[in-house]
């Protein structure tokens, strides 16, 4: 019976985890079309497609990811307390998180600043989280240490 139940939260893990990152590529994309806006109407349908991503999808999806993950870390904590390849995934899951937040203040910078950054700043910044993102998948697949 609990093998079952911690299949699905992982299972549940894997999708919030997809929803998680499907809004982190996709924010910093928008932030690179708000900076090339220059008229008004742009810049507010912006700043309300930001809002509503990074509030009603990221907020929820990156949620769920840290309290499905930790639920799976203590149900198998006996097992996973001296794996290496977790803790790793775990530091660089608060770096995904790091990541996110930063992602959000700049969303209230660039409510009453669009010109904050370049696009070609953030065209670079939307890059950091797929480094993030292989580094997770290898450390989960391949368990290297």
């Amino acid at each position: 019976m609990e093998e079952s139940v911690f299949l699905y939260i992982k299972a549940f893990h894997i999708i919030a985890m997809v929803c998680w990152f499907a809004g982190i590529f996709y924010l910093p994309r928008l932030f690179v079309y708000h900076a090339m806006s220059d008229d008004a109407v742009s810049q507010q349908r912006f700043i309300i497609m930001e809002r509503k991503l990074y509030r009603g999808i990221m907020n929820p999806a990156m949620m769920t990811t840290w309290t499905l993950g930790l639920s799976m870390v203590i149900m198998g904590w006996d097992v996973y307390k001296n794996q290496g390849w977790l803790h790793a995934k775990i530091a660089l899951v608060i770096l995904l998180t790091l990541y996110h937040l930063s992602c959000g203040r700049y969303r209230t910078q660039l409510i009453n600043n669009p010109k904050l950054k370049t696009h070609i700043f953030w065209r670079w910044f939307n890059e950091i989280p797929v480094f993030i993102l292989i580094a997770v998948v290898i450390l989960v697949i391949v368990k290297p240490f």
